[in-house]
């Protein structure tokens, strides 16, 4: 099932690590269609698409005040526990990113600072079906809330009773989300991105989704609207050596292969014997998973190679770039400060990924595709524009207004030039 390979060449790797690949281009026509077709007909287009894609008909796409009270008094206490547990370490570690910045005076007179501004009006998308991730209204709706985000707006597919799962609905209300929809799919996302006489515009969307909500994304985008990252389908990969337990790697990589048919998971190791092991695991830890025939399909997207050295195992994962990334070895932190290219780094036999996903406190909002050797995850910046502030006395002008006047001159742009010289002269 897992394929291993053994020692391979370096000018083998961007090859053996590529990714599994859909033909997009009859996917991008359709969602293409669609996105138009919302554009121009609103809520009319999201009630078709909706009925069409969801096989359910939703009257009215507006979460009530009473289907929330309901929904949240059907949520486990168990589970409320839970929630709460991990919005609270959310909370701590996003806190902590939020730090006032000090005006600089370059020079005397000169005055500059920069100042974070809380996008007005964000859209959260949160995937339904048969994973429902409420976890990603944590990840997502406590940083907006947190640096002032006026209006957070949810999209989620509704059931086929035309409702939202009383998870996600109870999180939504405990993250503070302003406004709750009942619209998936692409649909949802161009719903977002353009408004209609329901939903309202956003200026920018978060969250994951399949192929039609991330290809959706990367269309909206082309007319403007910004969206948290280029995304794919969810991967991890394991570090390890022979300090680590083949049926803790097992289950981290079952963890990320029960997430879709197009995920990956890549073992990377310098222990013949801990690669042998871990496939015999896989094996038996599959038998039993509930989501076997999604995993199954995912494992055969994935892969185990043997390296002769952790140099080299460090050099083969800073290509791959892995959205996770669980380092099992005897030097984690050693090892993990020489990771260039990750989403979010896992250190020890005893933090598999599924703790980032949950609770622990950092954002599970990550890039994927390799996009992690030029993105960061989602984090309170994600959420804020920086404004950069500037303010010269006039001591401060006479001292680099001479500065401003030559490379404006040198530049051509004279009218640059007089915007200076005029407030010199007088």
């Amino acid at each position: 099932m897992l394929v291993l390979y053994e020692y391979p060449e370096k000018k083998a790797w961007k090859k053996l690590l590529l990714r599994p690949v859909l033909d997009n281009s009859s996917l991008e026509a359709s969602v293409a269609n669609i996105v138009k077709e919302v554009k121009k007909s609103g809520d009319e287009a999201v009630r078709r698409f909706t009925s069409m894609f969801d096989k359910v008909s939703v009257s009215n796409f507006k979460v009530s005040a009473e289907e929330i009270s309901e929904a949240c008094d059907l949520v486990d206490d168990n589970l409320k526990n839970a929630i709460l547990q991990a919005k609270e370490n959310i909370e701590k570690f996003h806190r902590a990113q939020l730090k006032m910045e000090e005006r600089v005076e370059t020079m005397p007179g000169v005055q500059c600072w920069r100042k974070s501004v809380p996008i007005e009006k964000v859209g959260l998308y949160i995937p339904g079906g048969s994973a429902p991730l409420f976890s990603t209204i944590l990840m997502l709706g406590i940083p907006a809330k947190m640096v002032g985000c006026k209006e957070i707006i949810l999209c989620s597919p509704p059931n086929k009773e035309g409702k939202l799962h009383p998870a996600i609905l109870y999180a939504a209300h405990l993250v503070g989300v302003t406004q709750i929809f009942k619209a998936g799919g692409a649909q949802g996302i161009a719903a977002l991105a353009f408004g209609t006489a329901t939903i309202p515009q956003v200026y920018k969307i978060f969250g994951p989704g399949n192929q039609y909500v991330t290809c959706a994304k990367q269309l909206v985008q082309k007319d403007g609207v910004a969206i948290d990252m280029p995304a794919g389908p969810s991967e991890v990969a394991v570090l390890a050596d022979d300090t680590a337990n083949a049926a803790f790697v097992a289950a981290d990589l079952l963890s990320q292969a029960e997430h879709g048919n197009d995920s990956q998971a890549i073992l990377v190791t310098t222990s013949a014997a801990l690669a042998s092991e871990t496939k015999v695991e896989v094996e038996r830890q599959l038998a039993v998973l509930p989501r076997k025939n999604i995993a199954t399909i995912a494992i055969q997207n994935s892969k185990i190679f043997l390296v002769k050295t952790i140099r080299e195992g460090i050099e083969l994962i800073n290509e791959y770039a892995p959205e996770h990334l669980i380092i099992s070895c005897a030097d984690d932190e050693k090892i993990g400060d020489e990771i260039i290219n990750a989403g979010s780094i896992f250190l020890g036999n005893y933090s598999p990924e599924s703790v980032g996903d949950y609770a622990s406190g950092t954002n599970h909002t990550l890039p994927t595709n390799g996009y992690a050797k030029a993105y960061s995850g989602v984090s309170v910046d994600s959420f804020v524009k920086k404004i950069t502030y500037q303010k010269l006395s006039k001591v401060g002008l006479e001292g680099i207004g001479g500065t401003v006047e030559i490379m404006a001159e040198a530049e051509g742009l004279q009218a640059h030039k007089n915007a200076v010289s005029i407030r010199l002269c007088n």
